[in-house]
């Protein structure tokens, strides 16, 4: 950040809403911030003492439920805090960097790992006779290394081209947490370079990803198809289906605020709390009530702790 700014407090906007609303969104967001952190935390628990859950597969949903938790609690909370107070919407030069920071980090990160999933799907319904060599647990271990390295990379560009412009004059955000689009509004320069980087480094990473979710996705049905049994292509369809619900979600929100020309505040806004507050929410919730081997675990985690608890 060569530029020193002038600007030591920003001051974000709560979602336009009307103010007699303001307890019962605050109520509403904190309900889903709750059952996110929990829903979260649940499959994480499930995954760790089940064995049968050791697989690729739900190794990388650890990863995207961790993810997910952190998501939404950079974003939730200070959203909160602008509904409840006029002092909340007040947040300091530094944590606007960190947040900005941790944000694009963990949803780039979170973009990545949806291609990584879509891939290990590929392999299992595409080749599993061969998927457990395919995909062995190194391999995991390097594809998740590489979406957090990717992730980390790819926010750390964004937020030094934001932060290295000074801010010397207005300090309203027309958002409820810090991006780069509302943020380079409020620049003392010109942002044009900013603007091509944010076109290409999010919107253009974030369309390339989802793209190659949707050759993987063709490829596996056209390997569903050839599967003999209807019983064999209904599974194989159920284990993708959660997974495209979940993608959709987060992508279709990124590619609309990042991707179209020019920007309406307040359209973002409604748009952005598709992928901030609720995609994080619907991973716990697709994740369990669509799929059978994470139903019968949390059945299985019950019984054994009504049993413990019997003794």
């Amino acid at each position: 950040m060569s530029n020193v700014s002038l600007v030591t407090t920003f001051f974000l906007s709560s979602l336009p809403h009307p103010p007699a609303l303001d307890t019962t969104l605050f109520g509403i967001f904190l309900v889903i911030y709750i059952f996110t952190v929990l829903g979260n935390l649940l499959i994480l628990l499930v995954i760790r003492v089940d064995s049968h859950l050791h697989t690729p597969m739900y190794y990388f949903l650890t990863n995207l439920s961790f993810i997910d938790m952190w998501f939404s609690t950079v974003t939730v909370p200070k959203m909160l805090m602008t509904l409840v107070t006029p002092e909340g919407k007040a947040i300091s030069f530094y944590s606007c960097v960190a947040q900005l920071y941790s944000f694009h980090f963990l949803g780039s990160t979170e973009c990545f790992l949806y291609t990584v999933m879509s891939y290990d799907r590929y392999l299992a319904i595409s080749y599993p006779l061969r998927y457990s060599s395919m995909m062995s647990w190194r391999a995991c271990a390097l594809l998740a290394a590489g979406t957090w390295l990717s992730g980390s990379l790819h926010s750390a560009v964004q937020t030094v081209l934001t932060f290295r412009l000074p801010y010397c004059g207005p300090r309203q955000i027309q958002h409820y947490f810090c991006d780069a689009p509302p943020i380079l509004k409020l620049a003392c320069a010109d942002t044009s370079v900013n603007e091509m980087v944010i076109f290409v480094n999010i919107g253009v990473v974030a369309s390339g990803c989802f793209l190659l979710i949707v050759l993987s996705y063709v490829s596996i049905v056209c390997s569903i198809l050839k599967i003999r049994t209807s019983e064999g292509r209904h599974r194989a369809f159920q284990t993708c289906a959660s997974h495209c619900i979940v993608v959709l979600c987060f992508f279709v929100p990124c590619v609309f605020i990042y991707l179209r020309p020019g920007s309406k505040d307040a359209v973002d806004g409604i748009v952005a709390v598709f992928y901030t507050v609720l995609t994080p929410l619907l991973n716990p919730v697709v994740y369990t009530l669509r799929n059978k081997e994470v139903k019968k675990a949390l059945l299985n985690l019950k019984i054994g702790s009504v049993f413990i608890q019997g003794k």
